[in-house]
């Protein structure tokens, strides 16, 4: 699947952005088991959008520092 250039980079941010949206509705919802389903859900995001981040990163600065005849 192809994404575009900023549909691609924006995608950590949505992660992080809908892990906070959950963990605050989680504070407004009081039915019955959906606090902890937005809890878990909300974590969930954040976590996979600072995995993303963080791999990215990682990938970039060794792709920077790596031998351009190495990669070949």
């Amino acid at each position: 699947m192809w994404l575009s250039k900023p549909v691609y980079e924006s995608i950590p941010y949505f992660y992080f952005v809908a892990g906070i949206c959950a963990l605050a509705a989680s504070a407004w919802l009081d039915y019955s088991y959906w606090p902890l389903l937005c809890v878990g859900i909300g974590a969930s995001c954040i976590v996979a959008g600072l995995v993303v981040w963080l791999r990215r990163r990682d990938f970039r600065r060794s792709y920077q520092t790596a031998d351009p005849d190495e990669l070949d």
